[in-house]
């Protein structure tokens, strides 16, 4: 009978371990089948009696239509004569596409053809259960525009934040106090797909510059994703009809506050500003929530930019200057 000797171990482990360590290897790096990103439910899973229907409808501008995307499925909707010069109208953060509800159709009717639609997890946009940054957001649109067979087209956004926390018998949401990042959102598409973009960029109350120290330490508490998994499951703390009823809404809210076109996109509006585009700058002295001061910021960003000052103005331009911003958006685009 053979006797085991230390050598013997030895040579034998050296034959046998090594292929299997290899083989582990080799395992555990083959391709696994991709993860499957969790979709949530839009505004349009809400029943008929919720009074969402009511504020925001699903035909709220005519025209509207629905697209599937790898994240989910958006709404758009498509305003103003087809051979009209296009023009794409991004909201912000929480309020969806309702924002430009009185700048929309006078740009229709001013001869331009309107692109408006809602941001993921807004609205009655799918919410993806992922990171709500600059690209996912530039994607959508490239993505939307390339359904609807644009080739280029103007772009104006507004910015925008949402106070979370406020009276929770309140299902009006507060548009003086809810939008940021639209007009960050138009930046960084504009980065990351110039060739879609036309040769004028109109920019509200910009996102993209805010340092920490102008959020508010409720926006900065409610961004946390602990306070979101309590407030999804809480949904008599929130007031708005999205935090209260979509399960996606408040991750969506907190990602993008987190992650998303509200800082730290200087280099963005530095190319900007080395680019040939026109760009159209319009914000309120009044402005809480983006204050007035990023607008030099922004124009030393952009050199070529001009700023249209509205004397007294918050945040909610859109909503309280419709005429002015329509005006302004149309002598520029013309």
């Amino acid at each position: 009978m053979p006797v085991s000797t230390p050598f013997h171990c030895l040579t034998l482990s050296l034959l046998v371990f090594p292929p299997l360590f290899l083989a582990a290897y080799f395992i555990a790096q083959f391709p696994h089948s991709p993860e499957v990103i969790a979709i949530h439910a839009s505004l349009a899973s809400l029943p008929k009696d919720c009074k969402s229907w009511d504020i925001y409808p699903e035909d709220f501008y005519p025209g509207g239509a629905y697209v599937s995307l790898p994240f989910g499925r958006v709404r758009y909707w498509l305003l103003g004569p087809e051979d009209g010069k296009k023009v794409v109208l991004i909201h912000g953060l929480s309020v969806p596409a309702m924002i430009w509800k009185d700048v929309a159709p006078t740009l229709a009717s001013r001869g331009f053809r309107v692109l408006l639609y809602d941001l993921y997890g807004r609205g009655y946009s799918d919410a993806p259960q992922t990171s709500y940054d600059p690209s996912l957001y530039a994607t959508q649109l490239a993505l939307l525009m390339q359904h609807i067979n644009w080739d280029k087209a103007f772009v104006a956004g507004v910015s925008m934040v949402s106070i979370l926390l406020s009276r929770p018998d309140r299902f009006v949401p507060d548009l003086r106090a809810s939008n940021l990042k639209g007009g960050g959102i138009a930046a960084a598409f504009s980065q990351q797909f110039p060739q879609l973009v036309e040769d004028k960029v109109v920019l509200i109350a910009s996102a993209g510059l805010m340092e920490p120290s102008d959020m508010s330490r409720t926006t900065k508490f409610m961004s946390s994703p602990l306070v979101q998994s309590v407030t999804s499951s809480s949904p008599f703390r929130v007031v708005r009809i999205q935090s209260a009823h979509l399960p996606g809404y408040n991750a969506a809210i907190a990602s993008s506050l987190r992650d998303g076109p509200i800082r730290g996109l200087s280099s963005s509006f530095k190319l900007l500003g080395k680019s040939n585009r026109d760009v159209l700058l319009i914000w309120g002295t009044a402005d809480n929530t983006v204050p007035y001061k990023y607008a030099s910021q922004m124009q030393s960003l952009v050199p070529q930019s001009t700023l249209i000052t509205i004397q007294g103005g918050r945040h909610d331009l859109t909503i309280s200057h419709p005429e002015t911003i329509s005006d302004a958006i149309v002598r520029f685009f013309v």
